[in-house]
């Protein structure tokens, strides 16, 4: 197997063909990241063994005539989904399904009994997990720097963050270390690291692809969706993993449509929106070089471009980081330390209130006790009117002026991040400055509605390239359009290719 990174499609094609085997690719896989992972940090446990026991299963099915659409495509998975025990089979080493941590002290030991829906039809489609990636605490991040396994490196310079809170997903995709990683996205965090790592991340519609087995972090927001190399990647992992779930009362009633295919979409006329306030001056020159950029290659394409206006967009971050940490505040009250978690030790005469207290103040790190408390506060008698219903007004008003600016559009572009990749420490120190890197993602999540990060320029930063990302967004359940319209500047432009310094 050649080291250069190589997508889903050819890999799966390749092994369908008999040209490699699942064995052989996991193998490569497996090298990579024995390689390169002391140097960015972006797994939290490698299944070595198991893996290699599976590629051999795939490789048997293929013998004996099934033809899975994953075939020996190894994939990494986001460390705050769930992988249990009923991934495992005879033969395979202990702790195959591992640990569901999600970076935190408090879940460290937590082995889950059961695996998330979107990750078992992965692997029910050929696919083979390599191994579990870093991410911020519980997901609440935008730099990866928050775990318990310390910060994940950006492949383009690891003196820099990957984005969060899915940095391990994205580092690992961006190395060349799989050509598939599951992240999870609340408010950003697939389409920032994506991002900033150089590669292409998709946030699903709200209900697309099923929550079951998602550790929450905020239900009304949070999504799994897949970090690939290029569009055609993302389209068919979400083909596979999309669809109603019975065992998650969110995910929508709509089919997973054949995305990974060539669509209808691909050769009509495009219309695509222009965020005015998203035009911005804080955005940093690189960013704003890349929105011009890709904006001007559209109408190159044929597009017509249109100007639309979301005076809300503003106000994102401050609905958001009411929304967000209310639910927070909500979800991880389960843990305790009795029901589930990291028990703290007791003294002489202490009760189940210092139980309570102490489990959670030493399984719980800064940021994550920083959003449980203002969850909280928003939360309680004679605030919740004031902040979170009005932050609820907010979010039915940010979908309104999608809905309108739709009217005249098929998709709409700004950028993902207003600036390149930061350095580590840069911003950890300032929770505001690290939460206005969402500013143009949050919306997205608010709304409900399908986004995706795609590459589109690099910045030279103090004698180094670094990657950047652009945005579109598309309405509800119209992954498919959305896709084209990002194929379309795959064709034409060679961002999605670039790699990082090895």
């Amino acid at each position: 197997m050649s080291q250069v990174p190589q997508s889903m499609i050819e890999i799966r094609d390749a092994v369908l063909a008999r040209r490699v085997s699942a064995a052989e690719v996991t193998k490569a896989a497996l090298g990579a990241i024995e390689r390169e992972n002391g140097r960015i940090n972006a797994f939290t446990q490698v299944f070595a063994k198991a893996a290699m026991e599976n590629a051999a299963r795939v490789d048997a099915r293929l013998a004996s005539g099934e033809t899975p659409a994953l075939a020996g495509v190894p994939i990494a998975v986001k460390d705050n989904m769930c992988t249990g025990p009923d991934l495992a089979r005879p033969g395979d080493g202990a702790g195959y399904a591992g640990f569901t941590t999600c970076a935190s002290r408090i879940l460290e030991q937590y082995a889950s009994p059961f695996t998330s829906t979107a990750v078992q039809r992965l692997i029910d489609a050929g696919a083979i997990i390599v191994g579990k990636t870093n991410l911020d605490e519980f997901a609440m991040g935008s730099s990866t720097e928050h775990s318990i396994f310390g910060a994940t490196r950006n492949p383009w310079d690891v003196a820099r963050v990957p984005g969060g809170s899915s940095g391990g997903s994205a580092a690992a995709v961006a190395a060349g270390l799989v050509p598939l990683a599951l992240g999870s996205d609340t408010g950003g965090s697939i389409r920032q690291p994506a991002a900033f790592c150089g590669v292409f991340g998709l946030k699903p519609t709200y209900g697309r692809v099923s929550r079951y087995g998602l550790v929450a972090f905020a239900s009304s927001l949070d999504q799994i969706g897949p970090i690939t190399r290029n569009a055609t990647d993302a389209a068919l992992a979400l083909e596979i993993m999309g669809g109603k779930d019975p065992l998650d009362g969110t995910s929508s009633l709509h089919a997973s449509p054949r995305l990974a295919q060539m669509d209808p979409h691909d050769t009509e006329p495009l219309r695509i929106g222009v965020v005015k306030q998203a035009r911005s001056g804080a955005n940093h020159p690189a960013v704003a070089a890349a929105l011009e950029s890709t904006i001007a290659q559209y109408v190159k394409l044929g597009a017509r471009i249109v100007e639309v206006d979301l005076p809300l967009i503003d106000h994102g971050i401050a609905a958001y980081y009411i929304v967000a940490p209310a639910e927070a505040s909500s979800n991880l009250a389960r843990l305790d330390g009795v029901r589930f978690g990291r028990r703290a030790k007791l003294g002489p005469g202490e009760g189940l209130e210092e139980l309570y207290a102490r489990s959670r103040g030493e399984g719980f790190g800064a940021e994550v006790k920083r959003r449980i408390m203002l969850g909280t506060h928003v939360l309680s008698s004679g605030y919740y009117d004031a902040y979170y219903n009005t932050a609820l007004k907010v979010r039915r008003r940010l979908l309104g002026d999608f809905e309108r600016a739709f009217e005249t559009c098929d998709a709409i572009v700004m950028p993902a991040t207003p600036g390149p990749a930061f350095r580590l420490g840069e911003k950890t120190g300032d929770p505001i400055a690290m939460y206005l890197e969402d500013v143009y993602t949050v919306t997205v999540n608010l709304a409900g509605l399908p986004g995706l990060s795609m590459p589109a320029g690099l910045a030279e930063v103090d004698g180094r390239a670094l990657p950047v990302g652009v945005q579109l967004v598309g309405r509800a359940f119209d992954e498919a359009r959305l896709l084209s319209i990002a194929r379309r500047f795959e064709r034409a432009t060679d961002w999605h290719a670039r790699q990082p310094p090895r």
